[in-house]
């Protein structure tokens, strides 16, 4: 697919995406139907202390966001994929939850004829952050009548049923009693659950399925050991968490923006999320479109395994530091002398894949 481009001129671009400055809503409107594969994303969310990078009150949220999400259902391809990072929040003052990130699926996913937006809900991801601060601290820490918040949800949305995926793609690596197992084979048995556990999960397919919990180390499979179970075959296997800490200080990006005192954002997601996803929901040479794009992840992550990829951001100061993710990737030609093409797949290197061992 070629790299739709909205009229304005980037604010930089690779050989693979480009990065825009302004509302995403508008530049969205400037990009044709069905001309992006994945949308992979993490807007403001809806919180009770303001940030500086915006956002708005639960009660606000999803009327808020409907424009955004109007302009992703029209752009994507029938068998594409809107990948959103949401966390959830608290009623204010108040030991409880915030209902307001299912108010916001259930509007997105009701039928056109009933107020909604026809998507329909491919699975439920989820990123566990490890390094969550205890907040709410009047609950958590003081009274102690909650536990730490440490995950997202991660709504993983399509325009169709039968969205393009594979999960061959995000393989893991075999853990080490996996490799035990293929090696001198599986009792086929019947669980107390009454699951049949066949003698298949004894095959070398090349490694372990991912499940919904997503990690930035392949290896590390503590996590998926306590939702899968016990059962060496299964162990290893990836699911639907993403564990992964984004509180990194001494990556290019953060190193480059103290240098040249640009300021960073202060809510970024670990790449782990975005290679996850764009792993699992395209194909080499597809378009990926971050409408938030902050300081710019998922282009990063895109142009290195491969895709294509645009960067929508209302903030230039955050884009202005983005750039440093693709120093050591690419030349960043000068927007103003680019002319108004878009740039194409040609010459991308593929720098890395997530590969099982």
């Amino acid at each position: 697919m070629e790299l739709p481009t909205p009229q304005s001129k980037p604010f930089y671009q690779t050989d693979s995406g480009a990065a825009y400055v302004g509302d995403s809503v508008a530049l969205m409107k400037e990009l044709p139907d069905q001309s992006v594969n994945l949308i992979c994303t993490s807007p403001p969310f809806a919180l009770l202390r303001q940030k500086k990078y915006g956002n708005v009150s639960a009660q606000e949220y999803v009327d808020w966001f409907m424009p955004f999400a109007e302009q992703f259902k029209r752009i994507l391809t029938e068998d594409g994929s809107l990948v959103i990072d949401l966390g959830g929040t608290w009623v204010k003052g108040e030991p409880i939850r915030s209902l307001y990130h299912y108010e916001f699926l259930l509007r997105l996913c009701r039928p056109v004829e009933e107020g909604g937006l026809g998507f329909n809900l491919a699975q439920e991801l989820y990123w566990y952050n490890p390094a969550k601060l205890p907040t709410p601290a009047q609950w958590v820490t003081i009274e102690r009548i909650r536990v730490k918040d440490a995950v997202n949800t991660v709504w993983w949305l399509s325009p169709s049923t039968r969205p393009k995926a594979s999960n061959r793609r995000v393989l893991k690596p075999y853990s080490k009693a996996q490799k035990h197992l293929m090696k001198h084979g599986y009792k086929p048995k019947l669980r107390p659950s009454e699951h049949d556990i066949s003698d298949q999960f004894g095959n070398n397919n090349g490694g372990a399925i991912p499940p919904n919990i997503i990690s930035d180390d392949p290896h590390n499979a503590d996590v998926g050991n306590s939702v899968i179970g016990e059962t060496p075959a299964l162990e290893g296997m990836p699911v639907n968490v993403i564990a992964a800490s984004n509180t990194s200080s001494n990556d290019r990006y953060q190193r480059r923006c103290r240098e040249e005192k640009v300021k960073r954002h202060p809510a970024r997601f670990p790449a782990a999320l975005p290679e996850f996803i764009i792993g699992l929901c395209t194909e080499e040479g597809d378009v990926v479109l971050d409408p938030f794009a902050g300081s710019n992840t998922t282009g990063q992550v895109a142009h290195e395994i491969n895709r294509q990829w645009l960067a929508f951001e209302l903030d230039e100061s955050y884009l202005e530091g983005s750039k440093f993710r693709f120093e050591e990737l690419d030349p960043l030609p000068d927007a103003a002398a680019s002319g108004d093409g878009a740039p194409g797949p040609e010459g991308q290197t593929k720098l890395f894949a997530r590969a099982a061992e």
